[in-house]
């Protein structure tokens, strides 16, 4: 914790704002200080009513009758002007030296209550220091002082201190040693106060340290959505351009050098587009707290999924659907949890060899409902295991036939998964393959 306020002010920069943060609290901490002290002192007087002959026989019984009148009295004054600073607080939005003055005054109140006891109980407060030291710790610990209120509170209290000593007729003797106690007390005060601002004054700055952050990355944020944004825009016509001009050159003849020209440029504008709606989608998948979803029946859903990729594959690669329950309802969104299945289906095939199985299965367990995409091929290493589903990952590797990675896939399959309050889970062993589990909540349909 930096101590540099132990004997300074904060940095003029956020001496304003800190301001406005501690008086507030100052002024609810007074309003409910006087509710305790106030409740405390009538609970003194009832007693007073309810045993009048074992107290009023008490030694010094006048003067604490007298002066816990005088408390009840008063504490009021300063609740009821806690109350209304609180209300001018918030419309205005301003800390008014008249505020200040308040925390201060009830500061001085508390103390000089708890020094004055002390003399009650005996002209020698050195023998009964209790009240004062309470006083003066709870003061330290719950009002936030600048550093210059502090040291008037400190010589105000120290005058009052004299005041009572010179009013009670303590001998000089007495008076030094009562004073070098004081002296003692008023010095740990100071220290526990500065210790205490010090100790707000840095959770403050860590505070406005966090809203900067925050405000940095918001508008970095911002700036990523608008660059995604020019990314649709911009890039994705001219890759319609060049993809065009490469199918009205195929309506002509050319040789086979030609003709492996223009496949290169379509295959490069799809995986172009592929990257475009990967960026785009990861950027929607942020800027989504709550996704709309429907009730799905997921065997016949997947199945559906299942025969568009062996339709899609031919004979390249099986794709297979198995599952273990008849009737398996979950609330998903049909058009992203399709991307999701699509890519961990695609992952599979990608680093399947010819010939080998993909399996999609479908199980219930509990009130959950389960679905696993499996594959037999190259595995993944053990060291890419807790990065394969971060975002521009370098986990990503190329396929089996030289498919290239973004490293956004499975970031975005996760954002998904999580969106629908899923999980995700992947088992995997380099030369036998992997194994990609998904979670969800079940729904019971009747």
């Amino acid at each position: 914790m930096n101590t540099h306020f132990f004997f300074n002010s904060i940095p003029v920069k956020y001496r304003s704002q800190y301001r406005l943060h501690y008086t507030y609290q100052n002024l609810v901490t007074i309003r409910g200080a006087s509710i305790v002290f106030l409740l405390l002192n009538v609970i003194i007087r009832i007693l007073y009513l309810v045993f009048p002959i074992s107290l009023t026989k008490a030694q010094n019984f006048p003067e604490f009758n007298f002066s816990n009148w005088v408390f009840i009295i008063i504490t009021p004054v300063f609740l009821i002007a806690s109350n209304l600073f609180i209300v001018s607080f918030k419309s205005h939005k301003k800390a008014t030296t008249g505020m200040s003055l308040l925390v201060f005054l009830f500061a001085l109140y508390i103390i000089v209550c708890g020094m004055y006891s002390s003399f009650i109980a005996t002209s020698n407060p050195s023998n009964a220091l209790t009240l004062y030291l309470v006083a003066l710790s709870l003061i330290s610990v719950i009002i936030v002082f600048e550093y210059y209120e502090t040291v008037l509170l400190l010589i105000a209290i120290e005058l009052f201190f004299t005041s009572l000593l010179f009013y009670s007729e303590t001998p000089a003797t007495d008076m030094l040693y009562n004073q070098l106690i004081s002296a003692i007390l008023l010095s740990g005060f100071y220290f526990i106060s500065r210790y205490f601002f010090s100790y707000k004054a840095n959770y403050y700055f860590q505070l406005i340290e966090i809203r900067e952050k925050n405000s940095e990355i918001e508008k970095a944020s911002e700036f990523k959505n608008q660059v995604l944004g020019m990314v649709a825009h911009d890039l994705r016509n001219p890759i319609a351009a060049v993809e065009s001009i490469a199918m009205m050159m195929e309506l002509d003849e050319v040789n086979e050098e030609t003709q492996d020209n223009i496949n290169m440029m379509k295959a490069s504008c799809v995986k172009a587009r592929s990257i475009i709606d990967d960026l785009l989608e990861a950027a929607r998948n942020e800027n989504i707290a709550v996704i709309e979803t429907q009730d799905i029946e997921l065997n016949q859903w997947l199945n559906n999924i299942v025969g568009e990729w062996k339709l899609q594959l031919g004979n390249k690669v099986n794709v297979l659907f198995s599952s273990s329950v008849s009737v398996a309802h979950a609330l998903i969104n049909h058009e992203k949890f399709h991307r999701v299945i699509d890519n961990l289906i695609s992952n599979a095939v990608k680093f399947s060899k010819d010939r080998d199985n993909v399996d999609v299965r479908l199980l219930k367990l509990n009130d959950t409902v389960v679905i696993e995409v499996q594959d037999y091929g190259m595995g993944i290493p053990a060291n890419m295991l807790p990065e394969i589903f971060n975002q521009f990952s370098k986990a990503g590797r190329a396929g089996l036939r030289g498919e290239k990675s973004t490293g956004l896939g499975l970031s975005i399959v996760r954002q998904i998964i999580e969106k629908h309050k899923g999980t995700i889970s992947v088992t995997s062993t380099e030369g036998q393959g992997s194994t990609f589990r998904i979670t969800l909540p079940a729904v019971n349909s009747f």
